[in-house]
């Protein structure tokens, strides 16, 4: 079952221009998520915002089917954001979503792992929004070193050295006895 959003906040109706106190936030979502069929963006016609489009052409060009909001102000609490992502992320099946404020961030994606994410938005929170998206598509695009493979080469020699060791004690044994 997806996950079910708790909170989107009103500051998801400043994208596309609507007036928080006077619109349902749920009006602004489908406004939010219509803007972002054309080119991928939803984001207040600003030139901050300026090359949002031109990120998420990269974005396909390097496989990843990127989708960006960016709202104005942050909410209480960086939760919404994510909440936010993953309403975009349902409506746009396959996609990988980030939603920008000025110093926070929310991800959703069905493709990357939350840590990748997490890491991604660490690089792009509070350095502008084009910048951070470009940051966010660099740290989705790194290769990282490969821990898992690591720590099971790593097990898998303790336990050799571990097997090995008792064959020698046994061995051992047997020649003093």
């Amino acid at each position: 079952m997806p996950f079910l959003p708790t909170y989107i906040p009103s500051d998801v109706c400043g994208p596309v221009g609507k007036d928080p106190a006077t619109t349902p936030v749920d009006t602004c979502m489908e406004l939010v998520i219509a803007d972002i069929e054309d080119d991928g963006v939803s984001a207040a016609d600003t030139p901050e915002n300026a090359g949002l489009a031109d990120v998420v052409a990269e974005a396909k060009q390097k496989g990843i089917d990127l989708k960006i909001v960016v709202v104005d102000r942050n909410p209480p609490i960086d939760t919404p954001l994510r909440d936010v992502a993953t309403e975009v992320g349902e409506a746009f099946g396959g996609s990988t979503v980030l939603v920008l404020s000025p110093t926070e961030s929310g991800t959703f994606s069905t493709t990357y792992d939350r840590m990748t994410l997490e890491a991604g938005q660490d690089v792009a929170e509070g350095r502008g929004s084009v910048q951070g998206s470009k940051n966010f598509v660099g740290e989705l695009t790194a290769q990282h070193f490969p821990w898992t493979t690591f720590t099971i080469v790593v097990v898998l020699a303790v336990v050799a050295a571990i097997v090995a060791t008792r064959t020698l004690q046994n061995r051992a044994k047997r020649q003093n006895v």
